[in-house]
């Protein structure tokens, strides 16, 4: 592995759900719980201010605060915390790498710029190395996710070149469907290069193929049922991994039909935990909603699935 993975991302990593309360404040006393749940489901580290965090109706302060709170809680116990710095503004995203470096985060990442999309993978790999020289002593991942941003580039071409002018690239976050060049990243360079899956929905399907380390967001309330993917896979029993890849599945296809942000926070519920509402744009589910949500949960076995 590059130099600056020497403990690359392995096993399953929930992106974490931000927390708020009832009025959509930031709730920073809710991580604790969350994190005690992950550990107790066998999670090792956890992806904060992503995609499913909704970094983009965070603020600056809100980002840096949920960082370091859940730096704070992981200190002494096993979990690595990987923090997504990812922004429009370069020098917001430099600003949130140095702060995740300062409190010790094990690896940053970012997403493209989006509103003024990089034009080549040159503009895109100079973006990142500028990102990335915020936080010179931290390992950097791309989170190449197109269907949200909009920038869709050759990953294998992008590694290629921005190997050459960001010391401390560690590899991607690749939420992406192209399993062909998924396959491309995991021998490039000799496997030199850390390439995580992104898609819940098609995780065995990457394992297969060759992935040791995933990001996703059902990981947070559904991570037995995925270690039975692995564990699966591991012995050769395509049938029972197949199986537990179609329960989630069904769990996601699920939550997508009742809006995915709210549902996933509605789960956690179902667990135990309270994580308050989301923001706009995204919906709250009402109280009719959460009642047919929360039976069509009990219907697929959601119960079932996250049984050890």
């Amino acid at each position: 592995m590059p130099k600056h993975t020497p403990h690359p991302i392995t096993g399953l990593v929930p992106a974490v759900l931000t927390p708020f309360d009832s009025g959509g404040a930031l709730n920073l006393a809710a991580v604790e719980r969350v994190a005690e749940t992950l550990l107790a489901d066998g999670l090792q580290a956890v992806f904060v201010g992503g995609t499913t965090g909704e970094f983009s109706s965070l603020t600056i302060p809100e980002r840096m605060a949920l960082a370091r709170r859940w730096l704070e809680v992981a200190r002494g116990t096993s979990l690595r915390i990987l923090v997504h710095v990812g922004s429009n503004s370069l020098a917001e995203a430099r600003q949130l790498a140095a702060d995740a470096e300062a409190v010790g985060a094990a690896a940053i990442a970012t997403v493209a710029p989006s509103y003024v999309k990089p034009r080549s993978i040159d503009a895109l790999v100079g973006w990142c190395a500028e990102l990335a020289a915020a936080a010179s002593s931290t390992p950097f991942y791309f989170y190449d996710i197109p269907s949200m941003t909009g920038v869709s580039f050759p990953m294998p071409e992008f590694l290629e070149t921005a190997a050459d002018q960001i010391p401390t690239l560690a590899g991607l976050k690749f939420t992406n469907s192209d399993l062909m060049a998924f396959q491309r990243l995991l021998r490039l360079r000799d496997g030199g290069f850390d390439v995580v899956w992104g898609f819940d929905e098609y995780m065995l399907a990457a394992w297969v193929l060759g992935a040791q380390g995933a990001v996703g967001s059902t990981y947070n309330f559904a991570a037995p049922l995925y270690h039975r993917i692995i564990a699966a896979v591991g012995v050769a029993d395509l049938a029972a991994a197949r199986d537990a890849q179609f329960q989630s599945v069904r769990l996601i296809g699920l939550m997508i039909r009742y809006g995915f942000l709210a549902a996933a926070k509605e789960v956690m519920r179902v667990r135990g935990i309270d994580l308050g509402c989301v923001r706009l744009p995204n919906l709250n589910l009402n109280a009719d909603q959460t009642r047919s949500f929360r039976h069509e949960l009990e219907e697929i076995g959601f119960a079932a699935m996250i049984s050890g």
